[in-house]
């Protein structure tokens, strides 16, 4: 299952790892994800939404 933020779509992204003396190998950054329960159309969902997005407040938060 891949896990990326339904609201912005952010998801894994990948470079390189660079050492001190040059070499190289790859490594990835992964988004930070909650499951959180929010209303989507006036219904309460359970959505991966990024903690960035949830702290701009694009996300209506259920209680």
């Amino acid at each position: 299952m891949a896990r990326f933020c339904e609201v912005c779509g952010k998801g894994k992204v990948f470079g390189n790892k660079v050492t001190f003396s040059n070499k190289k190998s790859s490594r990835s950054w992964s988004p930070n994800i909650r499951r959180v329960r929010a209303v989507v159309n006036g219904q309460t969902k359970r959505i991966n939404v990024c903690t960035r997005c949830l702290r701009s407040g694009y996300v209506e938060r259920a209680l």
